[in-house]
């Protein structure tokens, strides 16, 4: 009988979205004959909570960025009981506003779930615990460092970007034979090679000179024009490519930005073939979020770190400065110099890409498929 296989997201972001589009796409392709639903669980909630807990993360990245570090921080500590009575009461919290989902999950049979956020799994493990529910639950995390809430007893496999991740969910009393380091999922078209000159020609680019790449994520939000005119400002005659992603009125502002005749540049908006553009970008100027980040290392272009969320993101911020996949700048004001100083170095950016090719996981869809699929044969 051909497998029913649950993947569960949550739209806190854009990121666990894109973690679960990849692994339907890899499940697809793994075991074709397979039903695969993907489910962003704030879709079958009211709409007060589904603000609350997605659009409110976005509010908080725009406007207090800082609040937002002190709750991830204070959410991975430790409690002397165990759980503690914040965690109780959220779950509570949660099963209110998700009776929907609850009673989805127990309508229907599955014979495996994959999670890419934490909201799904905690409700899982909860019915588990009371034993209402049976399902095999795997837990994928979506940044380079793990944190207290990905902790979801009983979850039966959980999937890591790095080691130190797995050693971290390791001490938090989950088992290490449960845990594995594949990477981040992103999509498999990232597993695929590129010619190069393919690419250039597809994109109207000539690749005559450094190609900066410049996101500004899926909702196009933070300070993208004020990035651009530092980029433009660089001295080297450079090939620049915006992409201003779901924002119309944004992307209308960078196409009438007067920009200096020795640079080449495009603005896009919301395009699907990042990872053309990825592949012939000598630079990536982003925020580490950790679906972005895995898939610039799996093209080996080198990242140029702006405006880290604190918390997950600055984690990843670390990982890549660590592994010297990356630079970053803390100022607008010294783009354009530390742009400069790269491009003026070539063999430090032949290096920087060089790391950046090793750390990347570009199957990582296909092993966290494989790893889970191994719980229905058990």
């Amino acid at each position: 009988m051909a497998p029913r296989i649950l993947v569960l997201s949550a739209s806190v972001g854009a990121g666990h979205l894109r973690a679960a589009q990849a692994v339907e796409l890899a499940l697809h392709q793994v075991v074709p004959q397979a039903t695969v639903k993907n489910l962003d669980v704030l879709e079958l909630t009211n709409a007060a909570f589904r603000r609350l807990y997605g659009q409110a993360y976005l509010d908080l990245v725009n406007r207090a960025p800082h609040v937002l570090g002190y709750f991830y921080d204070m959410l991975d500590r430790p409690s002397s009981s165990g759980k503690s009575r914040s965690d109780k009461l959220r779950l509570v919290v949660e099963k209110l506003n998700l009776k929907t989902f609850l009673r989805f999950l127990q309508e229907e049979q599955w014979d495996l779930v994959i999670n890419t956020h934490f909201l799904p799994a905690e409700i899982i493990a909860h019915l588990r615990t009371k034993e209402k529910l049976s399902v095999p639950q795997a837990t994928v995390t979506t940044d380079f460092e793990t944190h207290r809430l990905w902790v979801n007893q009983p979850c039966d496999r959980y999937f890591t970007a790095t080691e130190e991740g797995a050693l971290y969910l390791n001490s938090w009393g989950v088992p290490a034979s449960d845990i594995f380091p594949t990477g981040i999922p992103i999509h498999p078209v990232f597993s695929e090679p590129k010619d190069r000159a393919e690419c250039l020609a597809r994109h109207g680019l000539k690749g005559d000179r450094p190609i900066i790449l410049q996101l500004a994520g899926g909702f196009g939000v933070g300070p993208i024009e004020k990035l651009f005119h530092a980029i433009l400002d660089v001295e080297l005659p450079l090939e620049i490519v915006v992409v201003a992603g779901r924002n119309e009125k944004l992307k209308t502002q960078l196409q009438k930005v007067k920009t200096p005749s020795k640079h080449h540049v495009k603005v896009l908006g919301f395009t699907d073939q990042i990872d053309e553009l990825m592949a012939v970008a000598d630079l990536v100027v982003s925020k580490p979020g950790g679906l972005t980040t895995s898939e610039t290392l799996a093209r080996g272009a080198a990242m140029v770190i702006v405006n880290p969320i604190p918390g997950q993101e600055s984690r990843n911020s670390d990982f890549l400065l660590e592994n010297g996949a990356a630079i970053k700048v803390n100022n607008i004001a010294t783009l354009a110099y530390k742009l400069t100083t790269l491009l003026r170095d070539p063999d430090r950016l032949k290096q920087l890409k060089a790391n950046a090719r090793q750390l990347g996981r570009p199957r990582a869809a296909f092993d966290v498929v494989n790893g889970a699929l191994e719980l229905i044969k058990r």
